[in-house]
């Protein structure tokens, strides 16, 4: 991610460690950009094939982009062999496996290139069996004031939004590293220096207890720290957000992504334009910063709509907005049953190329609508 001559970096490292197996983590298949996608498994495909010319090791392919297309990804990239989902236990088993010339065939997630699943996936449980990232792997920058560590708190997605790939890559069951734990690995990275942190849980507020416990532990620790998260805008209430202000929240994600209540019941979203409104003033009064999310273009999405959302999203005044034209469609998500339906896919796509929804008759006026707004308004981006 941070080497300029990937190739160089690559060479160097294989011919100094002379590895039996390569692991290589996928994290995005695109940039979601509808009108100048960018397809960045090109680039990933480079490094397989650089890892080919310099190794005769077994490349093992993992991470979330990947598990959304296990089979069609490790095709493409032309790996071995990949594990969907968590590696934490599946990879070194894998590699005990490879190691005593054992079958494979019990490795959960694992898929061979040309013979499918092998095993069906499995989930921890409880994330305080699986070990944080290992604060000892990573030399921080010298310049330490610029760095957002990441922290996750917690895996799995119940809500089921129509376009989401969430539950693809980490189950549909909440699953929770314990607030100890979170605020330990935490306390580590202030002591070296670290002083802000980006919760990347996909919702940091559900369950709403749990995100309750590790603000009151790092006000416990008195960190002088400042954090990121990203929440649903439901299942907020006056204490949460006062919490998280105390522990050092300074900005918050909030995806309400319409204004218009008939959209958000397409999107099987469970909140409400009002409820979005009381929890962005709380966010406020608290002083933390809003950063909110608008996607136009599923399905249902008309002029009025639009427009709908539009003063809706001005009327929040937050202090940062982005938007997003067209949805990316994923496969096993409702978005892709009804682009199928609609003729707008094929039942057969795999998806893997970036392909994205645009309700009929918005593909003209959508785009210059969300230009023309965006020009005055300097903190929207689009």
């Amino acid at each position: 991610m941070i080497e300029k001559d990937a190739q160089s970096a690559l060479k160097e490292t294989i011919e100094g460690f002379r590895p039996d197996i390569i692991g290589i983590s996928v994290r995005n298949i695109d940039d979601q950009n509808m009108e100048n996608p960018r397809f960045l498994l090109d680039r990933a495909k480079e490094i397989v094939s650089g890892c080919r010319s310099l190794s005769k090791a077994k490349i093992v392919l993992g991470g979330a982009g990947y598990s959304i297309f296990p089979e069609r990804a490790l095709s493409f990239l032309g790996a071995d062999m990949g594990i969907q989902g968590e590696g934490e236990v599946a990879f070194p088993a894998l590699i005990e496996r490879i190691e005593q010339g054992t079958a494979l065939s019990g490795v959960g997630g694992l898929f061979l290139r040309g013979k499918g699943l092998q095993c069906k996936r499995q989930y921890a449980k409880n994330l305080d069996t699986l070990p944080l990232p290992d604060t000892g792997l990573w030399s921080l920058p010298s310049q330490k004031e610029d760095l957002w560590m990441p922290v996750q708190t917690r895996r799995g997605c119940p809500l089921n939004c129509s376009y989401c790939s969430t539950g693809t890559i980490e189950g549909r069951m909440i699953r929770k590293h314990s607030p100890e734990a979170i605020v330990r690995w935490i306390v580590h990275w202030r002591k070296a220096g670290v002083r802000h942190f980006y919760f990347v849980d996909n919702t940091f507020n559900l369950p709403r207890s749990h995100a309750k416990e590790i603000c009151r532990k790092l006000i416990d620790h008195g960190l002088d720290i400042r954090w990121w998260s990203i929440l649903y805008p439901a299942h907020v209430d006056e204490e949460l957000v006062d919490l998280m202000s105390k522990a050092g929240c300074a900005q918050v994600s909030i995806g309400f992504e319409s204004g218009s209540e008939r959209i958000l019941r397409n999107l099987n979203k469970r909140f409400t334009p009002k409820g979005v409104r009381l929890i962005s003033e709380m966010l406020s009064d608290h002083g933390i910063r809003r950063m909110g999310f608008l996607l136009f273009g599923s399905p249902g999405e008309t002029w009025e709509s639009v427009e709908e959302s539009l003063v809706f999203a001005d009327s929040l005044r937050l202090d940062t907005m982005k938007i997003t034209l067209g949805v990316r469609i994923y496969p096993d998500t409702a978005l892709a049953r009804i682009a199928a339906e609609e003729g707008m896919i094929s039942p057969q796509d795999d998806l893997l190329s970036p392909r994205f929804y645009l309700a009929k008759g918005l593909e003209d006026w959508l785009p210059k609508t969300l230009k023309k707004w965006n020009t005055t308004r300097p903190h929207w981006m689009l």
